[in-house]
C-alpha cells in the first residue's frame, strides 16, 4: 500500500487513490471488483482511504502525487477536491455531482424491475415503495418501481422515511408513523424499500404495528447486505447489485483514463445479479389454493428434475385447467416457471461459486451440462461460461 503523499519518481507503477468506503457490502463489493480488475490485468499501486460514507476528503489529497482516482464523489467538498488534483477520475456514486467525470453505478430501473418481479410474482396487487428523498438512488427506484408498476396497471403507495439508529424519543416515532402508515394500507401489501436498513426499519414498523410478516405485509430491500439481512427479523429478501462488475468497470474506465484514452463523461449502469428471497417475502399472495400449491410445489422441486406431468399430479386439476389458471394468475405457464426457476438457481451458481458446468447441470435438475448450456443460451442471451465470465471478471 503507498504512503498517500509518497514521492513516485521513477515508479512504473500506475499509483491510484481508491476513496471508497468499507463500512458497507455495496462498497466492498466494488473494492473486490477493482481488486479483481488490477489482478486481471497490471499491477498498481492502491492507497485505501480510511473514511465513512460521505466524510470530509482526506487532507492528503491536495498534495497528492498519483496518477488517478476511483472515489465515491458523495458530497460537494468532495467533489472540488477531487477534480482539483486534476488527475483522471472515476466516479463510483450514484450522486453524479461532477458531469464531466464518467461514473459507474447500478442500474436502478433493473433494480426496480426485479423486486417487482419478485412481488409480482407471489401475487402481490397491492404494492408500495419506502425511500429517502435525499438520494439519488432512492428517487429513481421509486419512480422505476411506480412506472413497472404502472405497465401492469398497479398502482403504488409511496411514503419517504429517513433511517435512524437512535435509540429512544426519535426512532420510536419514525418506526410508529411508517406502522400507522403501513397499517392504513390494502392488505396483502408488497412493500419494495429502497435499501436493506430502509427495509429493516419497515420490518419494525410492521412488528410495532402488530402486521405479519410476510402475510400481511411483505418486504423487499436492495443491496443484500448480508449482515443487515440475517439480522433483520425475519430475514430481510433483497436485490443484491453486482458490486464487483460496478468496481471492475470502474477499473477498467480509470486504466484507459490513465493510458491517455478519451473517455466520454457519460453513466456505465451495471444490471443487478438478481434477488436473493429470504423470510421476509416467502409468501404468496395468489387466492387460489390449487394454484398456490403448484408455485410452491415448483419453487421447492424444480431443480429435482420435475416437469409438468409432476405438477399435475399434485393438485386436483387436469392439466388444461390447471395450466390456464397457472398462467392467468402468475403470467407464464407452469413449464415456462419451472425454466425460470431452473435458470435462477443456475446464475446464482454461476456467480457464487467454482462448480463445473456438470455440477451447475446436476444441481438444477439438467441430465447433461450440453443441455443447460442450450436452454441458458436461449433464456439468458449467452452461453453460461460467458455469463460466468461477465459476473465473476473471470
Amino acid at each position: 500500500m503507498t504512503r498517500p503523499d509518497a514521492p513516485q519518481v521513477g515508479r512504473k507503477r500506475k499509483v491510484v487513490a481508491l476513496l471508497v468506503e468499507t463500512s458497507n457490502e455495496y462498497a466492498r463489493g466494488l473494492l473486490r471488483g477493482i481488486i479483481g480488475y488490477v489482478r486481471e490485468h497490471r499491477p498498481w499501486s492502491t492507497y485505501l482511504a480510511e473514511q465513512a460514507r460521505g466524510d470530509e476528503p482526506p487532507a492528503w489529497l491536495d498534495r497528492w502525487r498519483g496518477d488517478g482516482i476511483i472515489a465515491r464523489i458523495e458530497n460537494e467538498r468532495i467533489a472540488a477536491v477531487v477534480t482539483g488534483t486534476g488527475l483522471p477520475v472515476v466516479d463510483v456514486s450514484a450522486a453524479n455531482l461532477v458531469p464531466g467525470v464518467p461514473w459507474v453505478e447500478t442500474a436502478d430501473e433493473a433494480i426496480a424491475a426485479a423486486a417487482l418481479d419478485h412481488l409480482y410474482e407471489r401475487g402481490f396487487r397491492q404494492l408500495a415503495f419506502v425511500g429517502d428523498e435525499r438520494f439519488n438512488w432512492s428517487v429513481w427506484r421509486r419512480d422505476r418501481f411506480v412506472a413497472r408498476a404502472a405497465e401492469r396497471g398497479l398502482a403504488v403507495a409511496v411514503a419517504h422515511a429517513s433511517v435512524t439508529a437512535r435509540a429512544g424519543a426519535e426512532w420510536t416515532a419514525e418506526v410508529v408513523r411508517l406502522g400507522d402508515w403501513l397499517g392504513g394500507l390494502p392488505k396483502p401489501v408488497g412493500v419494495m424499500a429502497c435499501y436493506d436498513l430502509m427495509g429493516r426499519q419497515v420490518l419494525e414498523a410492521c412488528r410495532h404495528a402488530g402486521l405479519a410478516v410476510p402475510d400481511d405485509v411483505a418486504v423487499i430491500g436492495v443491496d443484500d447486505d448480508e449482515l443487515i439481512c440475517e439480522l433483520s427479523d425475519p430475514p430481510l429478501s433483497s436485490v443484491a447489485p453486482d458490486a464487483h462488475r460496478t468496481g471492475y468497470e470502474a477499473a477498467a474506465l480509470l486504466d484507459r483514463m490513465m493510458n491517455g484514452e478519451r473517455v466520454e463523461a457519460a453513466g456505465l449502469f451495471v444490471p443487478p445479479l438478481g434477488v436473493a428471497a429470504r423470510a421476509s417475502s416467502d409468501a404468496l399472495a395468489i387466492d387460489d389454493p390449487e394454484v398456490s400449491n403448484a408455485v410452491r410445489y415448483i419453487r421447492e422441486h424444480a431443480c429435482d428434475g420435475i416437469d409438468v406431468t409432476d405438477v399435475v399430479a399434485r393438485v386436483p386439476l387436469s392439466r388444461r385447467v390447471l395450466e390456464s389458471r397457472f398462467k392467468k394468475l402468475v403470467g407464464r405457464s407452469p413449464h415456462e416457471e419451472i425454466d425460470r426457476v431452473q435458470m435462477n438457481r443456475a446464475q446464482e451458481l454461476l456467480r457464487g461459486t467454482d462448480l463445473s458446468l456438470v455440477k451447475v447441470a446436476e444441481k438444477v435438475g439438467f441430465p447433461h451440462a450440453e443441455y443447460l448450456s442450450v436452454v441458458f443460451k436461449k433464456r439468458v442471451g449467452m452461453t453460461p461460461r460467458e455469463y460466468r465470465k461477465r459476473h465473476r471478471g473471470r
